[in-house]
């Protein structure tokens, strides 16, 4: 059925008000629909084809003429909703939220809120529950894990690993070390769905051990590269006392500061009798719990998530060949990790996390 109508004789001085309503730069898109329906009107167009051109069926383009010639613009606009705005008591809900340190009540069985349950149980909208927890910032699914360090001598170490990060001394070069133990050369027992357009790529949980190896790496600060890697199947002294001869090869002759966890084998009788026989380089040690202060564990994170979680490897030598590949890779393009938190920073805020949970 075919609507028609006469041109629609428009209010004086609303064609320029409703040109620019149908540009859409001041108004929603559905108010410049609305206005743009008005001015094919106005132009004498016939009904039927303000539908094709609108998307509007025939009933709302009748709607829309008749809403003008009784109401003008102001009519194009949306109507109030019938009822009471409902009214939401913020500070009931973010009491609700954050009472017993934040924990839901034991009945329930969950360990935190979730803006559906909130919103079931204060008898609201999920939308307004979310919206609420925006704006002040809270966020009742994340948490942030810490430890703390029982290390007496905490500050004095932390204040000279982070001393060398900053300021580190002239004519010498720093090193961040570690071994990232137990890699394992995974092999996928079935192939893996490669990625396509339509579909994410997939990846079998069945696979076969086929056996482990440890990769040691040494981190140069200044460079951001690794400057020294190898592979053993162990990792005791005598392993670290090997590695450390190769990071002193890679640095020969310059005074060499390597940074290390408090591991004890980082402090066994061998290394002591090494670094003896070696003068020019000198060990740090990360604080009891503070691995987070090593350096080189920003490229363990790297490897992993790039090389080796999502790989399948036939044998530990396909593994160790893979991570290898990796490290040249990376050193090519390799920039330095800019440490940029200072030792009274990190000390005042271990303190106030100590103090909390006190």
């Amino acid at each position: 059925m075919v609507y028609l109508a006469k041109a629609l004789e428009l209010r004086e001085g609303d064609r320029e008000r409703l040109e620019l309503l149908a540009r859409g730069k001041s108004s929603s898109a559905t108010v410049a629909l609305r206005a743009r329906t008005v001015l094919l009107a106005a132009d004498g167009r016939p009904n039927f084809e303000i539908e094709k051109s609108t998307g509007f069926s025939a009933p709302t383009v009748l709607k829309w003429r008749n809403r003008y010639l009784l109401e003008g613009i102001e009519g194009l606009k949306n109507a109030p909703r019938p009822g009471r705005e409902p009214e939401i008591d913020e500070l009931a809900l973010i009491t609700e939220t954050l009472v017993n340190d934040g924990k839901p009540p034991q009945e329930l069985g969950i360990s935190h809120w979730s803006a559906r349950i909130m919103a079931d149980r204060l008898g609201i909208s999920f939308s307004s529950v979310a919206r609420i927890w925006r704006k002040w910032k809270i966020q009742p699914h994340r948490i942030e894990t810490f430890k703390f360090s029982t290390d007496p001598q905490l500050e004095a170490k932390l204040r000279d690993v982070v001393g060398l990060y900053m300021a580190p001394p002239e004519n010498a070069v720093v090193v961040s070390i570690d071994e990232k133990t137990q890699i394992q050369a995974l092999d996928r027992t079935h192939a893996n769905q490669p990625l396509s357009p339509d579909h994410a790529s997939q990846q079998t949980h069945d696979y076969k051990r086929n056996g482990t190896t440890t990769l040691f790496a040494a981190l140069d600060v200044l460079t951001g590269k690794v400057s020294a890697n190898a592979f053993y199947q162990r990792h005791t002294n005598t392993e670290f006392v090997d590695f450390l001869g190769q990071v002193a090869d890679a640095h020969p002759e310059v005074e060499l500061h390597v940074i290390c966890d408090n591991y004890a084998t980082h402090k066994h009788q061998n290394v002591k009798d090494w670094l003896a026989a070696n003068p020019r380089v000198t060990l740090h040690f990360t604080p009891t719990s503070c691995s987070w202060l090593n350096m080189v564990e920003i490229f363990f994170g790297l490897v992993t998530r790039q090389a080796i979680r999502r790989g399948s490897f036939h044998s530990v030598q396909d593994l160790e060949e893979t991570i290898e590949r990796y490290i040249d890779n990376y050193n090519e393009h390799a920039t330095p990790f800019r440490w940029i938190k200072t030792a009274d920073h990190l000390l005042g805020k271990i303190k106030r996390k100590q103090t909390i949970n006190t």
